[in-house]
């Protein structure tokens, strides 16, 4: 496959004398959501999923579309909200800090230090999840691309893509909206925007702005009196100029500001974590408690400001378009780790300063409007940086040797000890692309791409570790460092991947078109910080992985009714994985085998893994004013054979965290620090199937338009044996009825979500909280064990009303 792209990418650069595939911004002319010019028939979509405007139904790979126009109807206010819409995608956050997308059943996790799964685009521009996911406002469509991303964009990500496209400014009139929604849950999204031409024709300028408060998921915390909550505000100010008829470059700068307390619901009996300290960590609670029961506030702040330049130069037969922007975050972490409050009364302090800098350009040329052979050539480059500094308490706590008790938290027994951790890196990649197009006939078009790039990363991290020692068991004050933790020859790296894809279309006729396609994807390893300093656990390779889909597209009954469908196989050589809250033995280390688990870490690891799955769409209109569309996916994502860190109480080789925590190594292999489990198990905590609709039934009643629609999506039960727990379906349902004026003018919604009201767990951790302790006669002793487990529970039912004013 490596000699096919590299052929690829050859051949389109030694045929370069020809003209961009289309403009790499090119517009939706009517919105997804927008009525046809016949309402009897499916509106056109035309999207940039393949970084030139084409009609949905021509592209040769499975993307779920949503435009700005029905994110507003359905009051999809949230990034995350856009799950409902696409089945198969993810969009979470499990303790307020970590946004994580998952698509396909690949799953990421954003403290692994690598590229993530599932890229984000805004503008086109690489952004990431943090930042994508905490405002969604005056957006023009969200695409989200299917399968592997290695060819037309400037990074590879082995699931798919995000991209979000905001509304650019009117050249020609004035437009914009107001949009006000609050519902019973003390949610209040207010947003709106206005585009002026300043020189008509030539210049002109949009602004909106946003302005949201809601209550997260809805948890109180009962040790502390407070609950979870979001505030944010954002604006953004776009300029179009056109000076002439072949050129248009459109800036666009975003300042965002937010704020999320966000609370860990907990669920279990609570418990006494010490015989002799009456302190329990909280009362029992189930899922429809919602409580949360840390000593600590989980706070986070995150103030972005993103700058976006798209350009395009009509040259006759060639286009040159430029893309370019530049993103500076800093995110303001400040949170207490005992989040199930194992140790009542104490506050496990961490302050996380992340600032995050990144600049990106591309330079495109492409060939336009010739017959037989199109193509493409383009220079990409990327550099990112930011250091992290990391403050956090991370004591030693002691028990009796008999019996075995932790010692109450209240005596000091303990040995206080402060981490002072600078984790910094830096990103350069430089790559170049081709891509050409080869219309055979009619009906025959083969398109082939590749990326070449080269890839320098710099990680390293200092750490400095203090104490005030503990007398009462003659344990002087100390410190140690500042020591660097990774190694330069590990944290150093270039690597120079090729990447690509290839595709077949055949165009049965103006209504059927089916297509094979391939596609090969690359993530670099990393050199984990935060992590005991054990080669084998901290450095893992890179990742690849091969694709292959087979997807038709229809249009029946006179374009009433279209059907799409696909399938495909996706093989992963060295899946880069990670597992948390793994319990560490640091004499192992040094060769003892007293199997003492000492402190706990998250680790990445590699396994090879592989992905079977079949999506359908259908979707159309099944009378005037009454229109559908239904997509379900079938996805089966697992490991082959991975062996990974796992916490392994018994020793049987299967994770369980059930009883005092120990480290394992079966008889006759050498010593680990980690226990290690084999598994055949899923990629993500996510179910195979899930399934989405939605349907909205609208009549003219003088000059006026009723409607009534519905938003439902579903996602079975399964057992997960990673956290040990058997997930319940998840049936959620939104109901919206209102009233529109003339033209779309107008428009007033009431609406109820979650209709059902079930708040089902969608995560929960393996096993209670426990913090770990160490004997004063040696080896483990008896854990603080908090009682709870933590999770996250589907949002309760919520009732609302919206207006919406265009013009």
């Amino acid at each position: 496959m490596t000699r096919i792209l590299r052929g690829a990418l050859l051949t389109s650069a030694a045929f370069m004398s020809l003209a961009p595939l289309t403009p790499a911004l090119a517009q939706q002319a009517a919105g997804s959501n927008a009525p046809a010019a016949n309402q009897d028939v499916v509106a056109e979509v035309i999207v940039t999923a393949t970084r030139s405007a084409r009609r949905l139904q021509d592209v040769p790979m499975s993307v779920d579309v949503a435009s700005g126009e029905t994110l507003q109807k359905l009051n999809l206010t949230d990034v995350k909200d856009v799950q409902q819409l696409s089945p198969g995608l993810a969009l979470t956050n499990t303790g307020g800090r970590n946004n994580t997308a998952t698509l396909r059943g690949i799953a990421f996790d954003p403290d692994q230090g690598t590229s993530p799964a599932v890229d984000f685009y805004f503008n086109e521009v690489p952004s990431d999840a943090q930042s994508m996911f905490t405002a969604m406002y005056d957006l023009e469509q969200i695409e989200v691309l299917r399968g592997p991303q290695g060819a037309l964009r400037g990074r590879t990500a082995p699931a798919g893509a995000i991209t979000l496209r905001t509304r650019r400014a009117d050249l020609d009139r004035v437009t914009g909206y107001v949009q006000a929604m609050g519902t019973d849950r003390d949610a209040v999204n207010l947003q709106g925007a206005v585009s002026v031409p300043l020189i008509p024709g030539k210049l002109a300028l949009r602004a909106s702005l946003l302005s949201d408060r809601n209550e997260l998921n809805q948890v109180t915390n009962v040790t502390r009196g407070d609950h979870s909550y979001s505030k944010t505000k954002s604006g953004r100010i776009s300029l179009a100029f056109a000076p002439t008829d072949n050129f248009r470059a459109d800036l666009t700068y975003q300042d965002l500001n937010a704020r999320n307390l966000q609370y860990m619901q907990v669920i279990g009996a609570g418990a006494q974590p010490s015989l002799f300290e009456p302190a329990r960590s909280g009362p029992a609670a189930d899922r429809y408690d919602r409580i949360a029961v840390t000593d600590g506030q989980r706070l986070y702040k995150n103030r972005t400001k993103i700058l976006t330049l798209s350009a395009e130069w009509d040259l006759g037969e060639h286009t040159l378009s430029f893309v370019g922007g530049h993103q500076n975050t800093k995110l303001d972490q400040r949170g207490d780790n005992d989040t199930a409050n194992t140790v009542p009364g104490l506050v496990l302090g961490q302050i996380a300063i992340s600032p995050v800098k990144n600049d990106t350009g591309e330079l495109r040329l492409a060939s336009k409007g010739r017959q037989f052979w199109n193509y493409s050539v383009s220079v990409f480059a990327n550099k990112g940086s930011g250091d992290t500094r990391v403050l956090q308490g991370s004591p030693v706590f002691f028990a009796n040797a008999a019996p075995a008790t932790p010692f109450p938290y209240s005596y000091g027994l303990y040995l206080p000890i402060d981490l002072d951790l600078t984790v910094g890196g830096k990103t350069k990649t430089l790559a170049v692309a081709a891509s050409s197009s080869f219309q055979f006939t009619e009906k025959l078009r083969l398109e082939v791409a590749a990326r070449y790039a080269k890839i320098d990363s710099e990680q390293y991290s200092t750490q400095t570790v203090t104490s005030a020692g503990l007398p009462a068991f003659f344990i002087p004050g100390f410190k140690d460092g500042p020591t660097n933790t990774i190694d330069p020859k590990l944290g150093n790296r270039t690597r120079k991947p090729l990447t690509g894809g290839a595709s077949l279309t055949y165009e049965f006729n103006s209504d059927v078109t089916a297509y094979a396609s391939y596609g090969r994807s690359y993530r670099d390893g990393t050199a984990a910080v935060g992590a005991p300093p054990v080669t084998s656990l901290i450095l893992t390779r890179p990742e690849r992985s091969d694709a292959i889909e087979l997807g038709i597209k229809t249009q029946m009954f006179d374009r009433r009714l279209t059907f799409n469908a696909d399938v495909f196989h996706q093989k992963f050589d060295g899946f880069l994985g990670r597992t948390t809250g793994i319990y560490f033995d640091a004499d192992r280390a040094t060769g003892k085998q007293d199997g003492v688990a000492d402190a706990q870490f998250d680790f990445n690891f590699n396994g090879d893994a592989e992905v079977n799955g079949v999506e359908a769409q259908l979707q159309g209109r099944l009378a005037r004013g009454w229109s559908f569309s239904t997509s379900a996916a079938y996805v089966d994502a697992k490991y082959k054979n991975a062996m990974g860190p796992c916490n392994d109480f018994n020793g049987d080789g299967k994770p369980d965290s059930v009883g005092t925590p120990r480290v394992f190594t079966p008889a006759g292999q050498p010593l680990r620090p980690v226990s290690l489990c084999a598994t055949n198990d899923r990629i993500a905590e996510v179910p195979k199937f899930s399934l989405t609709a939605n349907s909205e039934y609208a009549f003219s009643w003088g000059n006026l338009e009723p409607f009534v629609r519905g938003l439902f999506s579903y996602r079975p039960g399964f057992n997960s044996v990673q956290a040990s727990y058997n997930y319940q379906s998840r049936e959620l349902l939104n109901l919206y009825a209102g009233v529109r004026g003339p033209e779309g003018r107008w428009e007033i919604t009431a609406f109820a979500k979650d209709v059902f009201n079930q708040r089902r767990v969608t995560f929960i951790t393996q096993g209670e909280a426990q913090t770990a302790t160490t004997s004063t006669a040696g080896g483990t002793g008896a854990p603080f064990n908090s009682g709870y487990r933590l999770v996250n529970v589907s949002s309760p039912r919520e009732f609302g009303l919206s207006a919406t004013i265009n013009f």
